[in-house]
């Protein structure tokens, strides 16, 4: 019971931000849009970067499975990519892409266990991290237009999160720290515990991977720019006046550090909030005639158009990927009873 209600706050929530949103637009705003001309070119350059983008993704993720020498091929990473990219959206149960692609490695390699999870958790980690970087540099190299409270505290604290990440980077990069009577006091906390226990287990395997680890930050601070630029093609395609790039290298950042709230499928609905705010208050000279939560949805779509690559890989093997969904709920499922 517990169990579906919280899949249908997944659901019901996400949909109720998006129609609040939508109502809240003006009509004549709407209407404008629809008479305009479209710049289809734009919007086409729009999506081969945002397709790029994913596709640099499963390359970092391949690159960090082959340095813990599990037997992978990139074609793998493309097809198990596409497939978990696309549950990240459908996915409102307890699986989501990440869980799905970790259980689908430990399945074929079932004495790398660990090292399948880790090579996820890490993937995921570094690209949470370099998200705030790059919000970061826009942020202290880009300059701020102008000065609100509410930007004020949000450059604030995605400064505060990139600082505290880095002295924890640090941190874990101290054999002592993962290995002694801290860890074991981190890993004995109750309820992120467990949690965190993974996550050093994770870096133990990477610590020494200097140079591997910096091509993929390298790698995934690139995939955020290249997110930032499509959404910024995306709005010169549908509207005459908009931000500028560098605004762009602001809004989008700080916008998908909103969707990255693992309770929303595929950060549905805080993202288009998030982006209707910003549009609002980055800007120096205003949004111009864009609407934020219009760009939003437009990004969204391709963002789909890009995850129905994984129906293809879905139907060309259910059998397959229905057993290593269910493999993940009993594992989650494990998981969640003794964190």
């Amino acid at each position: 019971m517990k169990k579906t209600l919280i899949t249908l706050l997944k659901i019901l929530l996400p949909l109720a931000i998006i129609t609040w949103l939508l109502a809240s637009v003006d009509p004549e705003d709407l209407q404008q849009l629809r008479d305009r001309q479209k710049n289809w070119g734009t919007l086409g350059m729009a999506f081969t970067v945002a397709m790029l983008a994913v596709c640099i993704t499963f390359v970092r993720w391949y690159l960090l499975v082959r340095t813990l020498h599990i037997p992978f091929r990139l074609r793998d990473a493309f097809r198990l990519g596409f497939l978990g990219f696309l549950l990240n959206f459908v996915g409102v149960g307890s699986v989501g892409g990440d869980l799905f692609k970790a259980v689908f490695i430990a399945r074929e390699q079932s004495n790398r266990r660990a090292e399948a999870v880790a090579s996820v958790l890490v993937d995921r980690v570094i690209g949470l991290y370099a998200l705030l970087l790059v919000a970061s540099g826009a942020i202290l190299f880009g300059g701020v237009p102008q000065s609100t409270a509410a930007l004020a505290a949000i450059c604030n604290a995605t400064l505060l999160a990139t600082s505290v990440g880095a002295v924890c980077i640090m941190m874990v990069l101290v054999p002592g720290f993962t290995r002694g009577s801290l860890s074991e006091f981190v890993t004995g906390l109750p309820k992120v515990g467990h949690t965190i226990g993974r996550l050093i287990e994770s870096v133990r395997m990477f610590r020494n991977q200097y140079q591997v680890m910096g091509i993929i930050l390298v790698m995934s601070m690139a995939v955020h720019a290249m997110l930032a630029v499509s959404i910024f093609l995306i709005a010169q395609g549908l509207f005459g006046r908009t931000p500028t790039l560098g605004e762009h290298m602001i809004i989008v950042p700080l916008s998908n550090v909103a969707g990255a709230i693992p309770f929303m499928p595929g950060g549905l609905g805080t993202f288009e909030f998030a982006m209707e705010k910003l549009y609002v208050i980055v800007p120096a000279d205003g949004p111009g005639d864009v609407i934020g939560v219009l760009v939003a949805m437009a990004y969204r779509i391709v963002t789909i158009a890009i995850a129905a690559v994984g129906v293809v890989y879905y139907w060309t093997s259910r059998r397959e990927v229905r057993e290593v969904i269910e493999r993940a709920e009993h594992a989650n499922d494990d998981d969640s009873a003794t964190s």
